[in-house]
């Protein structure tokens, strides 16, 4: 009787505890996804557009450098920085008749930020802090910010352009005859899209498991046929020929269903003699002209990232230049403008194809919708709000190029935005 009573009493802690640790392990697994999510997807595109969703009288934006060296750490330099910036938002708040109490209160979310430990840990580069009424959102970004404060009838948004300016996407497909995976990729990392839910991940699942062991030679490197005398019809393609082109157009098929933005490219690593043979029955309209080389199964995730993130920097960086050569192609024609009078309408319109934005200047004042109407501003005031980030904010949510530059490298200096209109 005794011995079942300690049986059951340890049977019944050993669940207990190992009830215990699965919720740990799931706790920790769940963690990791998010660090894994936030470190390369900083910030979501759909976060982007809630922000720039929320209209309140008081919507305060709040950015500041973070500090990774430990002196700068064990001084708080980055919490004495946001100290500073409450106390800044707190007179501006004054100004909208605010009592003291009232602004207390409401600034209170931030203020606990100070004491938040493990934020001021971060290895980020940047803090963006956003409070409106309906509470607090903060993010830690890869953005060394300027310390900056706002407060107006909507966010702040312009110091997060750079991480959609530099934050190119691209796709990048892994292929071999035993190894595929499709990622969504950034210069931040890569997100597996599970290509394997809609197309065989293997040659042996698409055409059986009776395909001859000499196809072996094609992952090696070896051609098991010569990608010129590739057809398409079935002419002169042997059986093997056959099973590598029915796998293939499997995975193009696969490919073009989980991508939804074909406009990105699409960057495939892989052997040559795969590549050659692949982009011959790619349908997807922007296959890269260039391989990441070598076979994917074998090569570090991390240095697989490196590599084609390197392998497509390029493609992005002659996209801009493209962009600033168009400008000037169009400079004396009505297709582009540096008058904020012509800006502002055109972006909240949908009519802005590019707009260069200077960085850290900024220009305020209040657009009417109704009647078109502009009036400027000399200096940042409760009535009035920025006309820079209004553009910007509007070109990128109608589908627009933002870029952010610096003085030198704008089309016309002296004027805070440069516009190429798409009509």
């Amino acid at each position: 009787m005794i011995f079942n009573i300690l049986i059951g009493f340890f049977w019944w802690n050993y669940e207990f505890l190992k009830g215990k640790t699965c919720m740990l392990i799931s706790i920790i697994n769940l963690k990791k996804l998010i660090m894994y999510t936030s470190k390369f997807y900083p910030l979501p595109l759909k976060t982007f557009e809630v922000l720039a969703a929320n209209h309140d009288m008081h919507c305060v934006s709040i950015y500041l450098p973070l500090y990774k060296s430990g002196k700068e750490q064990n001084e708080h330099l980055a919490q004495e920085t946001l100290k500073n910036c409450i106390k800044n938002v707190h007179k501006t708040l004054q100004e909208y008749q605010l009592s003291d109490a009232e602004i207390i209160t409401y600034l209170k979310p931030i203020e606990k930020l100070i004491f938040n430990a493990e934020l001021w840990r971060n290895s980020a580069d940047g803090l963006a802090i956003f409070l409106d009424k309906n509470g607090l959102q903060y993010y830690a970004l890869p953005i060394k910010f300027e310390a900056k404060t706002h407060v107006a009838s909507s966010f702040y948004l312009t110091p997060l352009f750079p991480l959609f300016q530099d934050d190119e996407m691209y796709f990048l497909l892994e292929l071999s005859q035993d190894y595929v995976k499709l990622y969504e990729a950034s210069k931040y990392g890569l997100t597996n899209l599970h290509i394997k839910d809609l197309a065989p991940d293997t040659l042996e699942k698409a055409v059986g498991f009776d395909f001859k062991q000499k196809m072996l030679q094609f992952r090696s490197g070896k051609a098991a046929f010569n990608a010129g005398s590739f057809h398409g019809h079935g002419e002169g393609i042997d059986d093997e020929q056959k099973e590598i082109i029915t796998f293939f157009r499997a995975i193009d098929k696969a490919v073009n269903k989980s991508i939804k933005n074909n406009k990105a490219p699409l960057v495939i690593a892989s052997t040559n003699n795969v590549f050659n043979t692949y982009k011959q029955i790619n349908t997807y309209p922007n296959l890269y002209g260039e391989n990441c080389k070598g076979d994917p199964e074998f090569i570090n995730k991390t240095k697989l990232h490196e590599v084609s993130f390197k392998l497509i920097k390029p493609y992005f960086s002659a996209t801009k230049k493209q962009q600033l050569t168009k400008f000037q192609e169009l400079y004396h024609t009505p297709k582009i403008s540096y008058q904020l009078n012509e800006i502002i309408p055109a972006a909240i319109s949908g009519k802005i194809e590019t707009l260069f934005v200077e960085k850290d200047l900024d220009e305020f004042g209040v657009f009417n919708k109704e009647n078109g109407k502009l009036t400027l501003g000399s200096e940042k005031e409760i009535q009035n709000s920025s006309l820079i980030n209004l553009a910007a904010v509007q070109t990128f949510l109608n589908q627009g190029k933002v870029y952010v530059l610096n003085h030198d490298e704008m089309p016309v200096k002296g004027r805070l935005l440069n516009a190429v209109f798409r009509y």
